[in-house]
């Protein structure tokens, strides 16, 4: 099965699982399934996303679902990308690197950026395949709420655009961004002072920066016109890396599954294990590699190799060279 054209990450997907548990409320028997494992990657097609939140809504009978779930987002909801948003230095920051790797939270509709006047417009233009009031309206509380708690909380918008029809009550929504909201717009979009793109985040952090945002390089690069099945391996790979032994059987384990079971969908998909993992954990480590200020040993560890002579057999016998040499060739 290819992956699907239009997708969200089951980070963010755990979001609703997590809302409906902090409402006392069994999530999935609400839902109808299990809830995204935590230590596995999974790609869920914009549709599926779509029905489980209107099947949330109906069953808590609550039309402003979106607005209520939204607001229960956490660094953890984005992935590596969260951490790595939380890290920067500012607003602007944090909207650079979001147009840059939002495919690795969702792969719907781009953002796009512009400034009009003393304003900066980010907007999202109808998609192909609607997307629907709950899942736009989820996502910009979300991404007011990340935004706010992030900085000092002073989060000024200008106006929200919906492409949706108006609802009944726009009381809510009003009261929650804090600004106009209209809708049956021409694209989604959030307005805001352009002086916001130079606040302050609460906690930067120029390293744990440069470490996330090296992970979100290296999970991006293993994305595009990928196998959704591929990919949750690799997500699993990764994250096994740190732990340093990647076997078949610890993979299969992380991804609720027999060995025997993901030997097969390997054999269906014509991968061979040992390859898939060494090729993971090469672009992992080139992508490390290429980041001066880290040394041989720090990426090493990161890697998860207690020795860096271990960490440089492997790199060896991946690319036939040395981490140095390939280090030394990429600066050349």
């Amino acid at each position: 099965m290819s992956a699907p054209t239009a997708y969200y990450a089951s980070t963010y997907v755990n979001l609703l699982f997590d809302y409906l548990q902090d409402q006392g409320l069994d999530a999935v028997h609400v839902l109808g399934e299990s809830s995204p494992n935590c230590q596995e990657v999974r790609l869920y097609a914009l549709d599926h996303w779509r029905r489980l939140l209107e099947r949330a809504a109906e069953v808590c009978n609550d039309p402003l679902l979106g607005l209520h779930v939204g607001q229960r987002i956490a660094p953890a909801h984005l992935g590596v990308l969260g951490y790595a948003l939380g890290a920067c230095p500012d607003v602007g920051a944090v909207l650079q690197r979001w147009q840059q790797y939002d495919r690795v939270v969702a792969n719907v509709t781009p953002a796009e950026l512009r400034t009009e006047g003393k304003s900066v417009v980010m907007t999202w233009p109808r998609s192909t395949e609607p997307t629907g009031p709950l899942v736009d309206e989820t996502a910009l509380a979300a991404m007011t709420r990340f935004t706010r708690a992030m900085t000092d909380g002073d989060v000024r918008l200008e106006e929200v655009c919906f492409v949706n029809a108006t609802p009944q009550d726009t009381t809510p929504y009003l009261a929650y961004f804090g600004c106009p909201v209209k809708f049956d717009q021409p694209e989604t979009s959030l307005r805001f002072p352009v002086d916001l793109l130079q606040a302050p985040l609460r906690q930067p952090d120029e390293a744990l920066l440069r470490i996330m945002e090296l992970q979100v390089q290296a999970l991006l690069g293993a994305m595009p016109k990928m196998d959704d099945m591929e990919h949750a391996i690799r997500q699993a790979v990764a994250g096994l890396a740190r732990q340093g032994e990647v076997s078949l059987e610890t993979v299969a384990s992380s991804m609720h599954m027999t060995p025997r079971t993901l030997q097969r969908r390997l054999d269906k998909l014509g991968l061979k294990f040992r390859e898939l993992r060494d090729d993971t954990r090469r672009r992992i480590a080139e992508n490390y590699l290429k980041d001066p200020r880290l040394s041989l040993a720090e990426v090493a560890w990161i890697l998860g190799y207690s020795e860096h002579s271990a960490f440089t057999r492997a790199f060896r016998r991946w690319t036939s060279q040395s981490p140095q040499a390939w280090r030394r060739e990429m600066d050349a």
